[in-house]
């Protein structure tokens, strides 16, 4: 640990003062939640008290909450470094060429219909839009679309190119978006945004004709893509396939987070050398799946200026104990909780602006570990002297991003990347 700048005295914050370690909690595990006394009740039944003993009453091994992290930048570089390690982030190339594949105007927007191809799968299609008739560079956002057990479909969940939605698309945006396209939304408020398909949904799904052998594709085929029948029982289908996706993964050596990553890094590369975008000036948001890509790409790329988590923050204890059933298989990052807890992936990303979104019915994690995370994500910006750069607001409601979520993000963006 000599390493990460251990110092007596004071540290200096990133507005250039030097605080007081004295001053301020000598204990930041003091400052947290209780931890539940009675965890006898659990999803994996009474090996749940076990399980959460294993870290009980300790900080993670790499948390800046830990009195013996007093240098930020130290800590940071080398906490990102075990992270990199943990998820096995492969090497997936250069920069791709992008092809814009239409371009057109729809509600009061410019769109492009681009594609890319990695090294690897299918070409990745994104759906770019912003503002007509602006000149010059406007701040940019990386959207991300949700998972919902809906791989069938990606960019479509956020965006609205013309009049006609699929007709679960309509579906999906009224019970999760209030009805409203959120990546035009925010383009409309002064942004160019970037919309990518995410690995393996939609345009980078898995096909069925690829997947041998054959009995694995429990009798379904690519015919009639569009139907209602046929994507259903394609989501189905993708949603049991999951587990496979993950043990191979696993297996050659990598993480699903990791392929986000990398992937999502992309997109952000792509997004960053646009002429019309500031580079300077980039935000990225999500709900749930991309809640979850916001923290692991916000948390380890500093060309993230301001990030908004919506609908994906909690601890890996409401997962051991209470939720991971609840969850994809997209999440998980062996041996990371003995070092840092799911929060401190986000927080890796301070002094930069950072928002949480939560709804309080949200029934992907339990009410207490979100306000455990919210306390943990607290702590780590008051130590780092940037308090006033972290937000953290809860909503009434089940798991979604509604109207009001959605104005006060979009608010967010505004005060940081527009100022």
């Amino acid at each position: 640990m000599t390493t990460l700048g251990i110092a007596s005295g004071g540290f200096s914050n990133v507005f250039g003062t030097t605080l007081n370690y004295s001053e301020m909690p000598q204990n930041f595990s003091d400052m947290q939640d209780p931890i539940f006394a009675d965890t006898s009740g659990s999803i994996i039944g009474t090996y749940g008290k076990w399980a959460a003993g294993l870290n009980e009453n300790k900080l993670p091994a790499l948390s800046f909450r830990k009195q013996e992290f007093l240098n930020m930048d130290s800590w940071k570089k080398s906490a990102r470094q075990r992270l990199t390690e943990r998820l096995s982030v492969p090497d997936i190339g250069d920069l791709p060429k992008v092809t814009v594949k239409k371009q057109y105007s729809y509600d009061g927007l410019h769109i492009e219909e681009l594609s890319w191809q990695l090294p690897y799968g299918p070409p990745t299609d994104a759906i770019l839009l912003k503002p007509m008739n602006v000149k010059g560079k406007l701040p940019g956002v990386l959207a991300f679309h949700d998972h919902a057990g809906l791989k069938y479909f990606g960019t479509r969940k956020i965006t609205r190119v013309s009049d006609e939605l699929h007709p679960l698309m309509a579906v999906h945006q009224k019970e999760y978006y209030e009805d409203r396209a959120w990546a035009n939304e925010v383009a409309k408020k002064g942004y160019v945004v970037l919309v990518p398909d995410a690995f393996p949904f939609a345009s980078r799904r898995v096909l069925l004709k690829d997947v041998e052998p054959a009995h694995l594709r429990k009798g379904l085929t690519d015919d009639d893509p569009e139907s209602i029948e046929h994507v259903n029982a394609y989501n189905a289908w993708a949603t049991d396939h999951e587990h496979i996706m993950s043990k191979s993964l696993y297996s050659a050596g990598t993480t699903w987070p990791a392929v986000f990553f990398a992937e999502d890094k992309k997109a952000l590369d792509i997004l960053s050398n646009r002429p019309d975008v500031d580079e300077k000036n980039i935000g990225c948001a999500g709900l749930s799946g991309g809640g979850m890509r916001t923290v692991f790409l916000a948390g380890q790329d500093d060309r993230i200026k301001c990030a908004v988590c919506v609908g994906f923050m909690t601890t890996w204890r409401d997962l051991a104990l209470h939720k991971a059933y609840t969850h994809t298989w997209m999440t998980y990052v062996p041996l990371l909780p003995n070092e840092m807890d799911f929060p401190e992936i986000l927080g890796l990303r301070v002094p930069l602006p950072t928002m949480v979104m939560n709804d309080t019915e949200d029934e992907l994690f339990t009410l207490e570990e979100m306000k455990r995370a919210d306390k943990i994500l607290q702590d780590v910006f008051f130590k780092a002297g940037a308090a006033d750069r972290y937000k953290c607001s809860y909503y009434a409601g089940p798991h979604k991003f509604d109207k009001k979520m959605q104005t006060d993000a979009f608010e967010w963006f505004d005060k940081w990347l527009k100022s």
